[in-house]
This record gives C-alpha cells, sequence and structure tokens, in this order.
C-alpha cells in the first residue's frame, strides 16, 4: 500500500477539510491531494525520474512539506527526508550516499549550499518559492500510485559511531505499520484533530503527522526555532492538539512564566522521547498539563515504534512502584517484540542491563549499502538497538546506558566519533576524546578533551573554526579542554567515564 492513495482516500472523502495549516497557508484536502498528483506528474515528466529512484527533502518546517513527501510517494519514488540543522557538506553526503537524483530545499537552507566548494557535485536543487518549484505544480497530474508494500518510502540517516550516517531504508509497511501503532498506543485520531508540527517535521513530528494525515486531520506547522509561545496561541486556536517534542522542549514549555495561566482546555496529547526526561520536569509538566503525556522509545531504524508508557500510566494509581514506571520508557508497543540480551542474544533475567533488541513490521529493511552494519544490527529478525537496558518483572523496559556513547543534547543525537575523527585531521592534534557534560537545560552538551602534538599547536579557536566549517552548530564541542594526556586502561582504550566525572561539576 502507497501511502499517498490513502490520502487520495482521504481527499476524495473529505475534499474540504481543512489539511495543512501555516503563516499564510491554508490547503484544504482537495488541495493537498491536487499538489501531490501534480508534484508526482512533475518529477516523472519534467525531471524525467524513474520509479524507485530518491529524492532529498532538506526542508525547514514549511507548508510544502507534506506534498513534496506524499508527491513523491505517488511517482513510485523514495524520500530522503534530511536533517535540516545538517551542514552543506554532510548535505552533500547523504544525497551522494543515497544517489538521490533530485533535491527539494527551503530558500534559506539553498542559501547554504554556498558553503561548498566550487565544483562540488550534487543532484538538481529546487527551492520552494521559485520559478522550478511553482513548475512542479503546474504538471499534469499523477493519480495512480503503483508501489508494493515493501517498496522503499523513507530514508531516515542517523549518525554511526563510525563517523559517517547510516541510511535506514523504510519501506511503506514499516510506515504504515508505525501509523497503526500511533492509533493502537496514543490516540485514535480523526478529522477533529490537529498535529502541531515544532519540533523538525524530517524527523519525529513529520512521522507523526502521517498518523494525521491518514485520518483527515489538520496539520498545524510552526515555522522557525521552537518557541512556546506560538505553542501556547495555537493551544488557544485549535482543537484536540496533539504534537511530539523533545524533553528540552518539554522543559521550555513548562518553566515559561505562560505555563501556568495558558489555556490548555485544547490539548490532547504530548509524545514526548528521544532523551532521558528528567524526573522533576515530568512531575512539573503532568502537575501543569495533566494525564496528556505519552512516552515513547523508538529509534531511526525502528521509527517511533518500541516501547511506550500510554497516558494513562503516567497517573499515580497508588500502587507501588510509581516512579520507577515513569523513569522507564514503558511497555512493548502494539505488535512489537522486545527483548534484553547479552552479547549471544540469550535473554536476561529481570532487572539484568543488557542490549535492547526488538522485532515488528517497524523494523527497518536494513542500512544502505552497509552490509556489515546490517550483520550487526540486524539478526534472525532482531534489530539490536545498541541501546542498554532492564526489563523488570512486569515488562517494562527501562534503559541504562547507552553502548555507542551517543550524546543527546537537545533531543538531537551526536555521535562522539564523528566530531573526534574530524578533529584529528588538525595538523596540531595528536589524540582527542569527545564526552557529554550535562546542561541544565539540553541535558548533555559536548566537550572535547585535546592533547597537542606539541605546546602551542593547538586552541580552542581553531578546534571551533574546523567544527563550524564542517559538521552541524548542535554537534560542535561547547568547551574544549587541552590536556596534556587522556586517561587510558591497561589496554590503551580512553577511559571516557573519567572524562566525563572531571566534568560534573562544571554542570
Amino acid at each position: 500500500m502507497n501511502l499517498s492513495r490513502v490520502l487520495q482516500s482521504v481527499a476524495l472523502a473529505m475534499p474540504t477539510r481543512p489539511a495543512i495549516s501555516a503563516p499564510g497557508v491554508s490547503l484544504t484536502y482537495a488541495d493537498f491531494e491536487a499538489q501531490v498528483a501534480s508534484i508526482a506528474g512533475a518529477l516523472l515528466q519534467r525531471h524525467g525520474l524513474r520509479k524507485g529512484d530518491r529524492v532529498g527533502i532538506w526542508m525547514e518546517n514549511c507548508a510544502e512539506l507534506f506534498p513534496v513527501l506524499f508527491g513523491v510517494w505517488r511517482a513510485g519514488l523514495a524520500a530522503v527526508p534530511i536533517n535540516n540543522k545538517l551542514h552543506a557538506k554532510e548535505l552533500q553526503w547523504i544525497l551522494a550516499n543515497s544517489s538521490a537524483k533530485l533535491c527539494v530545499v527551503t530558500p534559506d537552507l539553498a542559501e547554504k549550499l554556498a558553503e561548498l566548494s566550487p565544483g562540488t557535485e550534487m543532484p538538481p536543487v529546487i527551492a520552494t518559492g521559485s520559478r522550478d518549484y511553482a513548475a512542479l505544480l503546474e504538471a499534469a497530474p499523477v493519480r495512480d500510485a503503483p508501489a508494493e508494500p515493501t517498496d522503499e518510502a523513507w530514508l531516515f540517516y542517523t549518525s554511526g559511531t563510525t563517523g559517517r550516517p547510516k541510511g535506514a531504508v523504510l519501506t511503506h509497511r514499516n510506515l504504515l505499520f508505525m501509523v497503526h501503532a500511533y492509533y493502537a498506543d496514543i490516540d485514535h485520531l480523526g478529522p477533529e484533530d490537529t498535529m502541531l508540527h515544532a519540533a523538525p517535521m524530517t524527523h519525529g513530528s513529520g512521522l507523526y503527522g502521517l498518523a494525521c494525515i491518514l485520518k483527515g486531520g489538520l496539520n498545524v506547522v510552526v515555522p522557525g526555532s521552537f518557541d512556546p509561545e506560538q505553542i501556547f496561541a495555537a493551544l488557544a486556536l485549535h482543537r484536540n492538539v496533539s504534537f511530539f517534542a523533545a524533553p528540552t522542549m518539554v522543559s521550555r514549555l513548562i518553566n515559561h512564566p505562560l505555563a501556568a495561566s495558558a489555556d490548555k482546555r485544547n490539548l490532547k496529547t504530548i509524545t514526548y522521547g528521544g532523551a532521558p526526561m528528567y524526573f522533576s520536569d515530568l512531575k512539573r509538566a503532568l502537575e501543569i498539563f495533566g494525564p496528556r503525556l505519552m512516552h515513547l522509545y523508538g529509534q531511526g531504524e525502528s521509527p517511533m515504534t518500541i516501547t511506550g508508557l500510554p497516558k494513562f500510566m503516567h497517573i499515580d494509581d497508588g500502587r507501588p512502584g510509581f516512579e520507577a514506571r515513569l523513569a522507564s520508557t514503558g511497555l512493548p508497543r502494539t505488535g512489537c517484540a522486545v527483548r534484553v540480551v547479552d552479547e549471544a542474544g540469550r535473554d536476561l533475567p529481570v532487572g539484568e542491563i543488557g542490549e535492547v533488541i526488538t522485532r515488528s513490521d517497524c523494523v527497518m529493511v536494513g542500512y544502505l549499502n552497509n552490509a556489515e552494519a546490517n550483520a550487526k544490527s540486524l539478526r534472525d529478525g532482531w534489530l539490536w538497538t545498541g541501546d542498554m537496558g532492564s526489563l523488570d518483572a512486569d515488562g517494562f523496559l527501562t534503559l541504562k546506558d547507552r553502548s555507542k556513547d551517543m550524546i543527546i543534547s537537545g533531543g538531537s543525537n551526536i555521535y562522539p566519533r564523528e566530531i573526534e575523527e574530524l578533529l584529528l585531521t588538525h595538523t596540531g592534534v595528536l589524540e582527542c576524546a569527545v564526552v557529554s557534560r550535562p546542561h541544565a537545560d539540553w541535558g548533555e552538551e559536548v566537550v572535547a578533551f585535546v592533547v597537542p602534538r606539541s605546546p602551542g599547536s593547538v586552541d580552542a579557536s581553531g578546534l571551533d573554526r574546523l567544527c563550524l566549517d564542517n559538521i552541524a552548530r548542535y554537534k560542535r564541542p561547547k568547551g574544549y579542554r587541552i590536556v596534556d594526556s587522556l586517561p587510558k586502561n591497561n589496554y590503551g582504550k580512553i577511559l571516557k567515564t573519567e572524562l566525563r566525572e572531571r566534568l560534573k561539576g562544571e554542570a
């Protein structure tokens, strides 16, 4: 089932229902379907793309994103949504790795392409608001959507410990399973519901927008950076509002001066995930918003769908263990199997820490062109997440650590190896180690310990410029420690735990 066919059915049944709202833009489902059909026609006829080709989507939150996404699917193509915070060099690598034949961008991001060296190989780029984009909306429409459930739909690029992103291949079946799990575990949605997009639509927010679209609900796009005042204003304007938020976003909401007085009667659900939530913040959020919070645990390899703690389990029912339950990521989602195993894949007893593995129709087909990573992550039908956790006697999963040393800052995943490899390209750097430092607002922030080749061969400003020129700003270290040596064990492995201990007093 091609997801754009479901949109087509919704548009036929509810043509005048509002589908997408953004500043200066209001699309009904008939408008939405018309744009999707024309974009598909242009991709096939004007740009000569063929079934199975891939199209990059590098866009800020905007009204055009969903029509482009569904237009790609209507044409029988695969979408490659890309984090809008990335550096232009990182974008170029992903487009090359995915063999994307075209990339649609928003104007502000199009300007960032000037950061690329002259002659850098890139597929054709179309910016929204341009003549080329207008031409997408003028092509002969495509109504049929030939596709199998196993066809590629979304390539989710998730950074890896090797320093290069990995493209998790998600099919239409994967995404439809994810949507059905939303209906089963989070909320029933319908034409009277609103999905608010304040988090990036190229990631979790956009994925959950699919659940709203396929039931004829309204998607409200909040442009620009996250602003609590815009959220509270939207709650006053729209009914039955749900949205996805990183824990740092929830923290900013509850600490805003308007939090206590804002009208929250229209709030339906805040789904939070992507990083640990401070227990004090969660308790405060429940005091302010009531039992309207849903905790999810997922990965790009099993999008938004591994375990979850539903709204009703955020209510203290007097049973023992309530706080431990809130600290967990909940129970396996509907249709998902979850286990905690040792290195050999043997199930561990209750309470013992091991690697979390999962199996469901939401699990990716595999990483694109990466047999080594596939062999490690996909074994006998199970996805090995790389996350460490434990199950209690009731089946609740609690994450304990991240085996890949991943840093989560503001809900964004950051992998130290990528930054370390970049820092080591500096001629004055002998060794380095990148670790996290606790941060009150962002959860964690990045700090780099650097050993110079010789006294004075490197300084913080030079390292910072290297990072700014090559990786996204959110990944760059917020502090540099120039040190004589790094702590190591008897095997020569850097003791990052010791480095993190040094930084705890600076939180």
